[in-house]
């Protein structure tokens, strides 16, 4: 069986990979890497990653666009930002697969302010999901307890990605039950994430998906280096180290979830 894999959450529209975009593809689709979903982070960036998708995808590797609104990324934006991201949305609702990549982030939250600003964005994206019948690619750090209740006020129709998962496995099962993926990368490889792995050896097959966030979140052994989509396959060999069933269940299962939750409308 050959092994078919897609990187959920990789930032090919950042300059990192601009000299050697399609050489990088190509090599993704030799590895049995066939797709690549891209989210957007700010409005400067939204129509780099919808000509990417649009005019890099090829036969062997499916490139896909999502917009939205990144946490980091709120100084100077205001709701007409939002409303522009809306407008785009419904614009290219045949071109893009999820809202995102939005969400809340502790670390940076200096204020209350920034706080409430960053929430505001996350609801607005939250019910333009809906809206618009897509799932939503969620960046969560040291923000469970503000995420996790907008998800059940808002209830998202599509599910969705939590992004670059890294928690214990009730945080795991609040999100699964509510019918979300794990998005599941380089902070596998490390051992000091004991209590994720953990959480990933109890949780169904059935409810993760892969990324590398490229360029960001290096692997083990690679740190001090850019990340690649290339890396995917070096989490997936982490993941079936983690888990009791075959490579190839692995594979199959997790694509299976991609196309469900991504391409089955």
């Amino acid at each position: 069986m050959v092994n078919i894999f897609t990187d959920t959450h990789c930032h090919l529209d950042f300059d990192e990979f601009s000299e050697h975009l399609p050489t990088l593809i190509d090599t993704c689709s030799g590895m049995g890497i066939k797709g690549v979903i891209i989210p957007s982070i700010t409005p400067q960036n939204w129509e780099r990653v919808l000509n990417i998708a649009t005019t890099l995808t090829n036969e062997t590797c499916k490139l896909s666009a999502c917009l939205g609104i990144h946490p980091w990324f709120l100084d100077g934006l205001t709701e007409a930002d939002l409303d522009t991201l809306a407008q785009k949305v419904n614009e290219n609702k045949h071109s893009i697969i999820a809202i995102g990549e939005t969400g809340i982030d502790g670390t940076i939250a200096r204020d209350s302010n920034n706080l409430s600003k960053q929430i505001e964005f996350f609801e607005y994206q939250l019910l333009l999901a809906n809206t618009e019948n897509l799932p939503v690619i969620v960046h969560h750090r040291r923000s469970h307890e503000h995420i996790v209740p907008l998800l059940k006020r808002y209830k998202p129709k599509k599910g969705g990605v939590i992004h670059a998962f890294s928690g214990s496995y009730q945080q795991a099962k609040n999100y699964v039950d509510m019918g979300f993926k794990l998005g599941i990368g380089g902070t596998i490889t490390y051992e000091r994430a004991k209590k994720t792995i953990n959480a990933l050896k109890r949780l169904p097959l059935e409810a993760l998906v892969l990324e590398t966030d490229a360029p960001s979140m290096p692997l083990n052994g690679f740190q001090g280096e850019p990340n690649s989509p290339t890396k995917l396959i070096n989490v997936f060999d982490c993941l079936c180290e983690i888990r009791e069933e075959t490579r190839d269940v692995v594979s199959e299962t997790i694509e299976q979830n991609v196309q469900q939750l991504f391409f089955n409308r």
